[in-house]
């Protein structure tokens, strides 16, 4: 991402980021592999921000996607969520995961959070 993503359009947590306290991560494992990656970072009492969604190369629209964000919204409502945003890329190679949050019920929004309106962001949200 960091190859098509300007440095200050890029949002994504680093290690240390996601270490955080008001983040929750959570990994797909196959095996001994680690397939797929995602993570919630509390903004509020109510509201947390869905970050680092990643699927491995060789898993790629073969479902792992759609089995953890399944899994981090039914997580997000036992955690106490009303509302679940999110920032990702609006060029053409997010396309994929702008259709999936789509499928999930994420609508399109102004920048929420700390967010500034940026052409190569796209901002959702959806109510638990």
């Amino acid at each position: 991402m960091r190859a098509i993503t300007p440095l200050e359009s890029k949002h994504a947590l680093d290690l240390d980021g996601l270490r955080a306290p008001e983040v929750t991560f959570w990994s797909v494992r196959d095996g001994d592999s680690v397939v797929g990656c995602g993570a919630i970072k509390r903004l509020d009492a109510a509201h947390a921000e869905l970050k680092s969604m990643r699927t491995a190369p060789a898993r790629k629209r073969s479902g792992v996607a759609s089995l953890l964000l399944a899994h981090i919204l039914a997580e997000a409502g036992l955690m106490g969520f009303t509302r679940l945003s999110l920032e990702t890329g609006s060029a053409e190679f997010f396309l994929p995961a702008r259709k999936l949050y789509e499928k999930f019920g994420f609508d399109y929004c102004e920048p929420f959070a700390d967010y500034r309106p940026d052409p190569h962001s796209v901002f959702m949200t959806r109510a638990l």
